[in-house]
């Protein structure tokens, strides 16, 4: 197997390469690179930028190129110091007795051939780089051969930025043990796993506008980003999502500065995104839309359906984790697999243990195991509780696997977290790099009113609920509704039902101060002072239909109760329009015709189910009403 070359894949037509591109051998330049080190038996260090297909080369290549051989993967940053190596006590088998050995991690011992890869290697600690160190120049790890288990080759992979690394390699007695590449987009197939992953695409036009951008923006925009873009495309998303969170702001594909800055909102150059991203909808024949209805319900079905990992970046209290539980279980029919970071441990996720074979065998958390549909749910994705266990995540978002070990049934993960900054103050978050925040499909900033918790506030807490929310939509300023959070309004339902000081729900900020935002008109609502919203209307719906139609004669724009019906119609929860549906049609079609058409914009698709069904009956109202004067 060392000596031989891989055989040559037949070519797989697709909508951009109808056949081979010009200049291809059959092999990308990495693809090359593994087949020699294999079969010279010689360690390869492959260096490149995130996001260019390093990892997922060896992957597809060596599955397709050497099927008989297995790629071990061994993330180098999710290691800690006794998973390759540990000694344990074992029974020995001559004679009973508990003697001391030497353990090896089981993925290196898996029965058949195998390649060796360690990902990100130089993220790894002291200690580890050591042991890494030891597998890269002799092809050992402390008293194992790797060759006797059935090493067939060595690979190390990282990007040599500091901005994702803290070390450099430079130990002339290592390096001088390894054959080293360094590659750029070009030297991988990306372009080729793009095109067969769209067959009906021609992306020729978008791999043309890649290569036109300069280096700086083609590095933010790397083929695992731009594969990201197209995936939104493919849903109707906008394709900003594509792009990453990092630290909490949306990447920005922004040419440098004067200070060489680029990408990250605040930095100096030109901002290329919305520019780059149309073009790019442009060439594929697709709407670039700047926002959609009910867009963390779509994202979420498609993660389900699609396999996908995403982010959901909201302010706290606007009831982000409730939702994806609620969707997720509704999906898969069996409650999500919940994280919460502050208290997750590694030991909660596997950990290494002897076994009678002489490996040191990764258990599973018993949640991860069997064949079940399962949905992952990574909730204050930045508030980890220590490195470790943070570490271990990022293998299980990048890899989808666990201490190598694949999680079977896994559909998709959803991680949940906190802008850095609210309402003028800065939360306890921790911050990422672009490498680990491009592991994700879709990132949405999610903005609370994406989170249609006010028709669970109404369906738990009836009347009240209703109150409340119509105190927040019409007595409240912008800032105001920032303060008062759906947490925020179901405990000041709490506390109106046991009769407690409205003011202990909202958010303390010390020294005695609580959230700037006056309850007087909230107290007045709910201790019966008169309002009027959609309730109240129906309630008196014939006096309300001779004023719109009195306004309507007097102007074609209606007049001031014009206006109050529509906000109140405008404003109300699809529950609150159903259960008045027969008031709010003979309303609407009293409004001007202006007006109706607003009820569609930005709806959801239930939303505008029941409008467009309303809109229909309208005629035959019309015509009863007409019949009956």
């Amino acid at each position: 197997m060392t000596g031989t070359a891989a055989p040559a894949r037949p070519w797989r037509a697709t909508a951009t390469y109808p056949a081979p591109p010009e200049g291809w051998t059959g092999a990308s330049r990495l693809e090359s690179f593994i087949d020699a080190m294999i079969a010279l038996g010689q360690t390869g260090q492959v260096f490149g930028e995130h996001g260019i297909g390093k990892t997922s080369t060896f992957h597809a290549h060596l599955a397709a190129a050497r099927p008989d051989v297995q790629l071990v993967v061994v993330p180098a940053a999710n290691l800690t110091p006794d998973d390759l190596l540990a000694n344990a006590p074992v029974r020995d088998e001559a004679t009973g007795a508990l003697v001391l050995r030497q353990l090896v991690m089981s993925q290196l011992r898996p029965g058949r051939p195998f390649v060796l890869l360690i990902d990100d290697s130089l993220q790894a600690g002291d200690t580890i780089q050591s042991q890494l160190m030891q597998i890269a120049c002799n092809w050992t790890l402390g008293e194992y051969d790797l060759r006797a288990l059935g090493c067939v080759g060595v690979f190390l992979a990282d990007n040599e930025s500091l901005a994702e690394t803290s070390a450099r390699r430079s130990d002339l007695a290592i390096l001088d043990r390894m054959v080293t590449i360094k590659i750029t987009a070009n030297d991988t197939a990306w372009r080729q796993v793009l095109a067969a992953r769209h067959p009906d695409w021609d992306l020729k036009p978008v791999f043309a506008l890649w290569a036109s951008l300069t280096p700086a923006v083609r590095e933010l925009l790397s083929p695992r980003t731009l594969e990201h873009v197209l995936a939104n495309a493919r849903e109707g998303f906008p394709l900003i999502w594509g792009l990453p969170l990092v630290n909490g702001e949306r990447l920005r594909l922004a040419e440098p500065g004067a200070s060489g800055a680029a990408g990250v909102s605040g930095a100096p150059g030109v901002d290329r995104t919305h520019e780059i991203l149309d073009r790019i909808a442009d060439a594929i024949g697709v709407r670039n839309p700047a926002r959609i209805a009910d867009p963390v319900r779509r994202v979420l079905r498609a993660a389900l359906a699609n396999r996908w990992a995403v982010l959901l970046q909201g302010p706290p209290g606007c009831g982000k984790t409730e939702m994806v539980r609620e969707l997720t279980r509704e999906s898969l029919g069996r409650e999500p697999l919940y994280f919460s970071m502050p208290v997750t441990n590694v030991e909660d996720l596997c950990a290494p243990v002897p076994t009678p074979d002489g490996t040191l065998e990764n258990l599973l958390a018993l949640s991860f195991t069997g064949p079940a549909p399962k949905a992952i749910i990574w909730d204050e994705y930045n508030r980890p509780k220590d490195k470790a266990a943070f570490a271990k995540l990022m293998e299980i978002t990048q890899e989808w696997s666990i201490a190598g070990h694949r999680i079977e049934g896994l559909r998709a993960q959803i991680a949940l977290q906190n802008p850095p900054y609210h309402l003028g103050r800065k939360l306890l978050v921790s911050r990422n790099n672009i490498a680990q925040a491009t592991r994700f499909t879709a990132s949405l900033d999610v903005d609370p009113a994406d989170i249609p918790a006010n028709e669970w506030l109404i369906a738990r807490y009836g009347p009240v609920a209703e109150t409340v929310l119509e105190w927040w939509k019409n007595d409240l300023d912008e800032e105001g509704r920032g303060w008062i959070t759906k947490r925020t309004m179901e405990r000041l339902i709490k506390l109106h039902q046991h009769d407690l000081p409205l003011q202990m729900g909202t958010v303390y900020l010390g020294d005695g101060e609580y959230a700037p935002v006056s309850l007087t008109a909230l107290t007045e609502r709910l201790a019966g002072r008169p309002v009027t919203g959609l309730q109240e209307i129906a309630a008196d719906v014939d006096a309300w239909e001779t004023r719109l139609q009195r306004a309507a004669e007097l102007s074609s724009e209606g007049g001031n109760d014009t206006d109050l019906v529509h906000q109140a119609i405008a404003n109300a929860e699809l529950s609150q329009l159903r259960r008045h549906r027969e008031a709010v049609a003979r309303l609407v079609r009293r409004l001007p015709a202006k007006l109706r058409s607003t009820y569609l914009v930005g709806a959801t698709a239930e939303q505008q189910r029941f409008w467009i069904e309303l809109f229909a009956t309208l005629p035959k109202v019309k015509a009863k009403a007409t019949a009956s004067r």
